[in-house]
């Protein structure tokens, strides 16, 4: 004769009841709760990374304008540079801690090239004052990134990232402003250039572009 198995006491089947209740509406408010996104798309979390470049593409036009705008003849404010650079860089310049940025506009005969910067000889400048043009290949510094002065520190993850966005928006100038130019025989021809320059040895101006006309 078969003996039939116990049953679990009733308080045992209520606890497996409401065990598995719970189960599934945890499984449900994980299911609401959950986006699923696809690969490349603009939820995917690749497409949040800080991107030097992106970001260098959508500011460089606008730091252009900025500095177009603001750009005073090179000759001008010279004196003013010399006599007093702290002063010069309050009055015409984007204060800074490294040196205030100063915006130019010059027109000159460039001479030799070393390391892809030109010298740049220019009527009506002092003596004392040596002007350089870079152009690459590779263009150092951050003048671009920091002559508007709304680029902060606090809206990058850290030093790394505002570093790179500097490198970004340098690269997206070369591209737009340089890579048209053939910068490797450009000795003796008359240039317009209008850019940026930091405001350390008043008599060593180093120019980064944002356009440059060849005559």
């Amino acid at each position: 004769m078969a003996i039939a198995a116990p049953k679990a006491p009733s308080s045992s089947r209520k606890s497996l009841y409401l065990s598995g209740a719970i189960a599934l509406a945890v499984v449900a408010a994980i299911g609401l709760n959950t986006t699923v996104v696809r690969i490349g798309s603009e939820a995917d979390v690749r497409q949040q990374v800080f991107s030097p470049d992106a970001f260098g593409e959508a500011e460089f036009p606008r730091i252009k304008s900025f500095v177009t705008e603001k750009a005073l003849d090179a000759a001008t404010i010279a004196p003013e540079v010399l006599s007093d650079k702290v002063a010069a860089g309050k009055k015409y310049g984007t204060v800074s801690s490294t040196g205030a940025i100063m915006m130019v506009r010059v027109t000159g005969v460039l001479g030799e090239s070393k390391a892809g910067n030109y010298d740049l000889a220019v009527d009506g400048m002092p003596a004392d004052i040596k002007v350089r043009v870079q152009t690459g290949p590779a263009i150092n510094g951050t003048d671009l990134r920091d002559a508007p002065s709304d680029i902060e520190f606090g809206a990058f993850k850290n030093q790394i990232e505002y570093q790179d966005a500097g490198s970004g928006i340098n690269r997206a100038m070369k591209k737009a402003v340089l890579d048209g130019i053939d910068t490797t025989s450009l000795t003796g021809k008359t240039v317009e250039v209008v850019g940026t320059f930091r405001l350390g040895n008043p008599k060593n101006w180093l120019i980064t572009p944002v356009s440059v006309v060849v005559k």
